[in-house]
């Protein structure tokens, strides 16, 4: 698996919002085994130090468990993985709303567009 990572953001953050959307879109479930951090480091070309800190902040979200001698799971806990569900939803959405904003679009355009595309 070979990823283009921005330059302009740190890569550890890219890839916990890929493994977040991973989840987001069912491609990785409740319970599911992620590889192992070397494993993860070799498929995804960053160094071991990377996936170490992304394994950590995902579990600091309480989006992963570790399992001693066994690995890193993501978590059983289905309120842990709405939460995040929703926070990026809503990050995406104000991301959406500030750039349509920047361009000179006024929230009745940017609503008008979007209940068009409902389709």
């Amino acid at each position: 698996m070979t990823i283009d990572f921005a330059k302009d953001r740190p890569i550890y953050l890219q890839l916990v919002e890929l493994i977040c959307g991973d989840i987001i879109k069912g491609k990785l479930q409740s319970g599911d085994k992620l590889p192992s951090v070397r494993e993860f480091a070799l498929d995804s070309g960053v160094n071991v130090n990377t996936v170490q800190r992304v394994y950590k902040e995902l579990e600091v979200m309480a989006l992963t468990e570790t399992k001693r001698g066994q690995g890193t799971f993501i978590t059983t806990d289905m309120q842990a993985i709405y939460m995040m569900r929703e926070q990026m939803k809503t990050q995406v959405a104000q991301q959406f709303v500030a750039s349509i904003q920047s361009l000179g679009f006024n929230v009745e355009e940017i609503i008008d567009v979007l209940k068009r595309q409902e389709g």
